[in-house]
């Protein structure tokens, strides 16, 4: 069985993901009790939202100088509550795929430095043979250099 073929890191990622949800849920309803988080956190971005939405349908309707009621407090509490909740699911899904490129990019970099790695005692390699055979190729012609200076044989 090969170690590296179940990849956990996206397991573990997933199970985050997937854990996002109830913490988000839990958040929503500590906002929901909350006068500072209901005041301050949930009705100014619910209020927004309803404006920006109602405005954008306004105006594909035709209706461009409708003027729009803001959402009552209970309802806007709501709304806001829901979209911090998927606000906090949005950024741990974000901060999971953030961890999961920066772990690939770490990977493919040390993947690189060994291929370099590699590359380099390549060419120290050759270059050490080069050396070698530049040597043996001087002392070859060394011994045929002397070959030649002998006195040839007298045959009789």
């Amino acid at each position: 069985m090969v170690v590296g073929a179940f990849p956990i890191a996206k397991l573990l990622y997933l199970g985050v993901r997937q854990l996002s949800k109830p913490v988000a849920n839990r958040i929503k309803a500590g906002a929901r009790r909350s006068e500072f988080f209901k005041t301050y956190i949930c009705l100014p971005p619910a209020q927004l939202y309803h404006w920006i939405e109602m405005r954008t349908k306004m105006r594909i309707m035709g209706f461009k100088g409708a003027t729009i009621k803001p959402l009552n407090e209970e309802a806007a509490a709501e709304l806001g509550a829901e979209l911090l909740g998927e606000a906090i699911v949005f950024l741990i899904g974000g901060g999971c795929m953030v961890l999961e490129y920066s772990r690939q990019a770490a990977n493919s970099r040390r993947k690189e430095e060994e291929l370099n790695e590699t590359i380099i005692d390549l060419q120290t390699q050759i270059a050490e043979l080069s050396l070698t055979t530049e040597t043996l190729d001087a002392q070859l012609r060394e011994v045929n250099r002397l070959l030649h200076s002998l006195p040839a044989p007298n045959t009789k």
